[in-house]
Formats: C-alpha cells, sequence, structure tokens
C-alpha cells in the first residue's frame, strides 16, 4: 500500500462502517483504512466464523437454533483490533486460519442467520465498538452494529471479479477457469443467504457511499473511503 499524507484528525469516537458481498475487497480496504486512521480494526465476520468453527468441532445439529444462542452467549471469542495483527481465538485457542476453511465457508451463513446468534454478536460488535475510533466491516455493519457511524461505505464489485479475488485468496498459484468458475457459485449462493436472511440481511445502509472495486485498486479504494469519511467527519463537526 502506498505512503499516504497527513491531514486533519477526525473527531475522537469516530466509528467507520464498511459494508458488502464476499469477496468485494472488505477486509483488504478496512485494514488500511484502519491503519491510515490510526483506528483499531473489527471484522464482524470473523466472529460468526468463530462461532461456526466451534459449532462445528463440537459437532452441533447447525439447524438446532437454541443450541447455536447457548453456544453464542457461552463461547469465549477474542478478536485482535490491531490492523496489523489480526487474529481470532476461541477458548484460548488461536483459529485464524482455521476459520476460513471450506466447511467454515459453507456453513457460516446458516449459522449467522440465526436470530439469537445475531443478536449476541451485535451485543458483543457494539461493546468492541463502543470507545469509537474503529472501522468496522461485515455485512451490517452500518445498519444494524453502527447504525450512527461517522462515515459509511457499501464497497462492491461484478461477481466475475469477486470470484477472481477469492479464488486467489484460496488456490494461490493453482487457480484456474474452474476454480474461478465454482467460487462464483459459491459466492452467488451466499449473496443470496445473506440477503434473503430475517435477522440483518446484507443491505446498503441509505446514507453509504457505494463504491464499486471493479476496475479499482485496493490503494484507489482506499483513498475514496478516506475521503468520504473525513468529509464526512467535516460535516458533523459543522453540524
Amino acid at each position: 500500500m502506498q505512503q499516504r499524507a497527513a491531514s486533519a484528525p477526525l473527531r475522537a469516537g469516530t466509528v467507520v462502517a464498511i459494508d458488502g458481498p464476499s469477496g468485494s475487497g472488505k477486509s483488504t480496504v478496512a485494514r488500511e483504512v484502519a491503519r491510515s486512521l490510526g483506528f483499531r480494526y473489527l471484522d464482524t465476520g470473523a466472529m460468526y466464523r468463530a462461532l461456526t468453527w466451534l459449532a462445528l468441532r463440537r459437532g452441533l445439529d447447525l439447524t438446532d437454533a437454541g443450541a447455536l444462542t447457548a453456544l453464542a452467549e457461552s463461547a469465549e471469542l477474542e478478536l485482535s483490533t490491531d490492523p496489523d495483527r489480526p487474529g481470532v481465538r476461541v477458548d484460548g485457542t488461536d483459529v485464524t486460519t482455521e476459520i476460513r476453511s471450506e466447511p467454515v465457508t459453507a456453513a457460516v451463513s446458516t449459522t449467522s442467520a440465526v436470530p439469537g446468534v445475531r443478536a449476541e454478536m451485535v451485543r458483543r460488535q457494539r461493546e468492541a465498538i463502543r470507545p469509537g475510533d474503529g472501522v468496522v466491516e461485515g455485512r451490517d455493519s452500518g445498519t444494524t452494529v453502527a447504525p450512527d457511524a461517522t462515515g459509511k461505505v457499501f464497497l462492491t464489485a461484478d461477481p466475475a471479479a469477486r470470484a477472481a479475488r477469492r479464488g486467489r485468496e484460496l488456490a494461490g498459484p493453482a487457480l484456474d477457469d474452474a476454480v474461478v468458475a465454482a467460487t462464483q457459485e459459491a459466492l452467488l449462493r451466499r449473496d443470496t443467504a445473506d440477503a434473503g436472511r430475517a435477522a440483518s440481511p446484507l443491505t446498503q445502509a441509505p446514507d453509504a457511499l457505494v463504491v464499486d472495486a471493479t476496475d479499482l485498486t485496493a490503494d484507489a479504494v482506499v483513498e475514496q473511503v478516506l475521503a468520504a469519511v473525513r468529509a464526512a467527519g467535516a460535516q458533523r463537526g459543522n453540524a
């Protein structure tokens, strides 16, 4: 990432919410925005992945809403808010890599759709960002977790671009057309599940800046987000 020029600091307590579908580049952009602003970083999706990993490890029935809600309320989940060292621990075990596995990815939409699970995760997420000066990213950050965020961004890209980006993350040098096609199909299934769930569906906040990253570099997206956040902060400061 490029070095960025310093600018006037934002007001204390600022929260930036970045939402969007899988593969749009939210995590990369959110971490860089947090670094640029000197803010903490919270990946809400990692919390749902961590809970899903734990549910699978314990052999829970993912259709048992009561069991999943009870697990959400009792699980010890620790997320690093350092954008340079993101990490996840469950019951003291580092699962940063494990929560990105295919079984977790395939099951996380089911787990996160449980109303009781979302209620508990949102409670924890709001608690984590309450001090402010943070960037929170996910699928309902600007609509549910932080509806009063200073700056809101909905990051998207066309399905082919998202599939290629996520495919590179998963397959690396082994990426080919078959991997991209399979990844795109999986992303579209998850988009449909996330947008259709009753509890906190994937949706754009009415006051969010929409950024289409299809033909943009990560640096270009970050610059747009930073400009929007600073403009929103200045507007609030003059209100």
